[in-house]
Order: C-alpha cells, then structure tokens, then sequence
C-alpha cells in the first residue's frame, strides 16, 4: 500500500523546525509495512494543502495520505492558522467521520485534550485521507491504533476486500 505523508507546519516547510511528527508517520507506516512514496512539509496554507493533496488523489499518487499538524482550535484569526481539516474537507467526496471519532476516544483515555483535536477523515477519488495530530508521540499513539483499520479501509475503497 502507497502512502503519502504530509506534515501541514509552516515552520518545518521553512526549515526552522524539525519535521518530528512527519518523522513519526514515516515510522509507524515503515513498520507496518507500508511504502512511503511521498513526504513533504507544507505551509499551513488551506489553499495549497487542498492542491497538493487532490493532485495526488487525481494522480493516484497514494492509496492513504496521512497529514499531520494544523488540526488544533489554535485562534481562528491568526495568519496562517490551523486550517488542515477545511483543507481536506475541501476535497473530500466521502467524509469518514469514524476514524477521527476513534482517534479522539483512544487518546482521551491518555489526555482529556485530545478532545481539542478537529482531524477529520475521507474519501477522494479511491484515496483514503487521514487528519493526525501535530506532535510525534501523539501520531504514533494514534496511527498504531489506527493503522489496522485504515489498511482494511483502503482494501474496501479499492474492492479488494
């Protein structure tokens, strides 16, 4: 299965600051057998985060495509600001609003915060599109509960289960 990872921080698309939570994608994806054919930082930018990730879903680029950052209820008025879920709402034919519900309830039992988390879930095309959130330990926790599930998703989506 094709994955593509993109980490929405303008920070790290500058360079100022490591892309952790990316790295943290790329891990657990690797470990689970998963080929990662794609890893970018991106500005959080909604315009050019729906962009690239209808270019890839148009292209078939991935099968799963796993964003992580820009989901918090950061100050709506702030320039960029977190705009990763209107982003890929954007682009969304089907939302799966299950997969994020699951995140939030699994995590809530390590943080009450986790409940601060807007990540939201679909379908583009035959891609499968994953909101995560934007520090490492909290993607690692969440994509290895995920994982299973998101890999039996995309076999359905693709008629191959």
């Amino acid at each position: 299965m094709k994955v593509a990872i993109i980490a929405a921080n303008t920070d790290i698309y500058k360079g100022t600051k490591a892309n952790e939570s990316g790295e943290a994608v790329k891990l657990v994806a690797e470990e689970a057998g998963l080929e990662v054919v794609f890893m970018r930082a991106l500005p959080l930018d909604r315009e050019v985060l729906s962009t690239v990730m209808k270019r890839m879903t148009d292209g078939k680029t991935a099968d799963l495509i796993l964003t992580t950052g820009g989901v918090s209820v950061g100050e709506k008025d702030l320039l960029p600001g977190d705009c990763t879920p209107e982003a890929t709402m954007n682009i969304v034919d089907r939302p799966v609003p299950g997969i994020p519900e699951a995140m939030r309830a699994h995590t809530m039992k390590l943080t009450r915060r986790s409940m601060l988390n807007r990540s939201v879930a679909g379908i583009s095309g035959d891609t499968l599109i994953v909101n995560l959130p934007g520090k490492a330990q909290a993607v690692k926790e969440s994509l290895r509960f995920l994982l299973p599930e998101l890999v039996h998703a995309v076999k359905v989506i693709k008629g191959e289960a």
